[in-house]
């Protein structure tokens, strides 16, 4: 506050602070003293105000108002006047002072619900936008009388991911949803991801637990946490793909290790989370952490789980099996890319785990699905048990349908190079020829299994015919020791020999393997995975590319989780040196990316076609830029054909059940399966003997059975070639060139694409 005077022409203000009126009073009583005795001369002129000229007139503005005096006493206003001079002034809006400002006008405050209709997250008519929930039309009066607050709204899965996403997998993150949110069958909320290997099903589920964790139709997240379980090999991998597509828009929580403390301390810290924005929402653990902490994660609940490599559940009575069912969460997703495996009651198991009931009890389900559909498909059965099985075979895939996702690998070859599978029917050597029937003369092993026993040298006796096979190196200390099978085995080796040098001539897919290498490396840059069921194989293959100077990685049991990462990573680049891959199908043939080469020698079948098919698509994957060849060596006329026939007839039942092939053929009588101990040396493949191949015109290939029908099964779609002019491989051809007796089949994705 304060005054003004005019002094001289010049307005001054002064302070009308108290200090200031006390020195002021005091100075104007001697400014008055002085003033007594002053007299103005009679000849001094009036001075000019402002604004006058010398004829008096003046010319100040009229809208001019003259100072007024301030004053520190306020002005007095009644209660009435206030309280609206206060309401006039909040009345007024914030207007943001940038021009042309069309933002939102800050009306919504922090803690405050926003005001107005509810609005998806994401714009559902933005071009490509993948919606997963459209709320119905309604009328004007429905809209009249509905609670805005509790109207539904859109859910379009987020921009970021949807863009990257294939058709195929935008129509599986919509299954995936419709299926854990109850859409598909009221009462349920699993399903079953059944895609083969290669088609994204890790993309298709981030994309799933990214919109359950973020929106719903009720405007609110439709979880809080979700579980991501898998093999250890892949809790690092699972990290590094949310990490790829979300770009640090979530944090997840992976437990690949560390003391029991500290595992629980962080899954009590993952299980105490609450509320809308969860910090870190996923947890990733392995199946055997989750087994040994279950007890932690089953104090809370859970909105969502994710079993990785799901086959694992194969078995309902195992302890991994009963954790995770005894886990609080209604919304389970199983990913397999094998859901059957071995029988029927393992496929129940798996939907069962996802969706309990819809097939009812074990037992119900063995009396009226699994033994009709299995006489069914028996080579032997009558036209009544085959009509009976198609009829219930057709009521468990209607059933399971309704939470089971399917598509196989055709799909890729859309965005992939061409594939070659071949399987190569080595002749065995004459040491492993006569190895292998002293064996069986010795050990007996048939009578055996003709009687309906299977003992324990029964299953010794297989596994060693399978190393027999292999190479004569892998029972060689069974010679010596002259185990049961093996006596007097020792005389047949060369005079000198020694396991500490490997000798491919002595085994007839060593020797072919050897070629294989010898020719990729000389005529290409082509890069080589070796996969084997026994790490023995595996040394032997490290003593092969000693002696041949070939550069090598190998990754098996014993390689650290960490460790397996580096060097798969190290393999893929271009820049790498190493040549061969090997890698043991039982410790790390599920999940891996080996892109990086584009040549696979699967050297052993194994009984379950699961453990093959995961690694043989190793180099077949995304990212892939080079044609693939998959060769899969077996010994002619030996147990290794038996286990490939088996693996044809679980085959075939899965492409029943699951891939809904009607028409695939009944390869084999349940009799015929049983004749394991036998040695065939005057076939060329015992298994094309077996299947009637119609394709094959006096042992050569015609591209059509000469009957005009169609081949539809598995096995009936593999070329036989007795001689090289239907080798479309040059590896193989400089092989065969160098005389070394082998035939072959293979099945090549070019006429699925249409190549002729």
């Amino acid at each position: 506050m304060g005054s003004s005077d005019l002094s001289g022409g010049v307005w001054k203000r002064r302070s009308l602070a108290p200090s200031q009126l006390a020195k002021r009073k005091a100075g104007d009583e001697d400014e008055e003293e002085e003033e007594e005795d002053w007299q103005p001369p009679a000849s001094r002129k009036r001075q000019k105000a402002a604004g006058e000229t010398e004829s008096g007139e003046c010319y100040r503005s009229p809208f001019r108002k003259p100072l007024a005096q301030l004053t520190n006493r306020p002005h007095c206003l009644d209660s009435s006047q206030h309280e609206a001079f206060i309401r006039s002034i909040l009345s007024k809006p914030f207007k943001v002072p940038i021009p042309n400002y069309k933002g939102p006008l800050g009306l919504r405050s922090l803690g405050v619900k926003r005001a107005g209709l509810r609005g998806p997250l994401h714009d559902p008519f933005e071009e490509g936008a993948l919606v997963l929930y459209e709320p119905p039309v309604l009328s004007a009066h429905e809209q009249l009388k509905m609670d805005k607050d509790k109207a539904p709204v859109h859910v379009v899965v987020d921009p970021v991911l949807s863009r990257v996403l294939r058709p195929h997998q935008r129509e599986g993150v919509k299954f995936l949803w419709d299926c854990v949110t109850s859409r598909r069958i009221p009462g349920s909320h699993g399903c079953i991801m059944a895609d083969e290997m290669g088609l994204g099903k890790t993309l298709q589920c981030i994309t799933l637990m990214w919109t359950l964790l973020r929106q719903s139709p009720d405007c609110k997240p439709e979880i809080e946490k979700a579980v991501v379980v898998s093999p250890s090999s892949l809790v690092r991998n699972w990290y590094n793909e949310v990490e790829k597509w979300l770009g640090g828009r979530i944090q997840p929580l992976a437990i690949d290790g560390g003391s029991k403390e500290e595992i629980d301390r962080k899954l009590v810290g993952f299980m105490n989370q609450r509320g809308l924005r969860v910090p870190s929402p996923i947890l990733i653990i392995s199946y055997e952490t989750f087994r040994l902490h279950a007890e932690v994660l089953q104090r809370g609940s859970v909105g969502l789980v994710i079993c990785d490599e799901g086959h694992r559940l194969k078995n309902s009575e195992n302890q991994t099996y009963q954790a995770l069912n005894s886990l609080n969460t209604p919304r389970r997703v199983l990913i397999s890319g094998t859901p059957i495996q071995n029988d029927l009651l393992e496929y129940f198991s798996l939907v069962h785990f996802v969706n309990s009931g819809i097939l009812g009890t074990a037992q119900e389900f063995k009396r009226h699905f699994e033994m009709p559909i299995l006489k069914g498909r028996d080579a032997d059965a009558s036209e009544a048990e085959r009509h009976k099985g198609e009829e219930r075979l057709k009521e468990l895939i209607s059933i399971v349908n309704r939470c089971l996702i399917r598509r196989t690998s055709d799909i890729l070859s859309k965005y992939l190079p061409v594939k070659i599978e071949q399987v190569v029917c080595c002749r065995l050597t004459p040491l492993q020829a006569e190895l292998y029937k002293n064996f069986l003369k010795q050990a007996k092993p048939v009578e055996e299994l003709k009687e309906g026993k299977i003992s324990v040298s029964s299953l010794s006796s297989i596994t060693s015919l399978k190393k027999l096979c292999n190479h004569p190196a892998l029972i060689y200390d069974k010679c010596v020791e002259e185990e049961e099978g093996f006596m007097g085995a020792l005389g047949l080796f060369p005079s000198g020999y020694s396991t500490k040098s490997v000798e491919p001539q002595l085994s007839g897919k060593m020797l072919v393997l050897d070629y294989i290498l010898a020719v990729t490396k000389s005529t290409s840059n082509d890069k080589v995975v070796l996969v084997s069921n026994y790490t023995q194989t595996l040394d032997l293959f490290e003593k092969l590319c000693r002696n041949r100077r070939y550069l090598y990685v190998r990754l098996d049991g014993t390689m650290s989780i960490k460790k397996r990462a580096k060097i798969v990573e190290r393999f893929n680049s271009p820049s790498s040196p190493e040549f061969i891959f090997m890698l043991s199908s039982k410790a790390g043939g599920c999940g891996l990316n080996l892109i990086g080469a584009n040549r696979l020698v699967m050297f052993d079948p194994d009984w379950n076609p699961a453990n093959d098919e995961q690694a043989m698509a190793r180099v077949w994957r995304d990212g892939q830029k080079k044609l693939c060849y998959i060769y899969r060596l077996l010994s002619t006329g030996t147990i290794e054909e038996k286990i490939f026939q088996r693996q044809t007839h679980k085959k075939a039942l899965s492409s029943c059940v699951v891939d809904e092939e009607q028409d695939v053929e009944r390869h084999f009588s349940l009799g015929e399966l049983k004749e394991l101990f036998t040695l065939n040396e005057t076939t060329t493949s015992d298994t094309h003997d077996k299947i009637k191949c119609r394709r094959c015109v006096n042992g050569h290939q015609v591209r059509a059975p000469p009957d005009g029908s169609d081949c539809t099964s598995d096995l009936s779609q593999w070329h036989h070639c007795a001689d090289k002019r239907g080798l479309q491989d040059s590896v193989l051809k400089a092989a065969w060139d160098a005389a070394v007796t082998f035939t072959f089949y293979h099945h090549s994705h070019e006429e699925q694409r249409g190549i002729p």
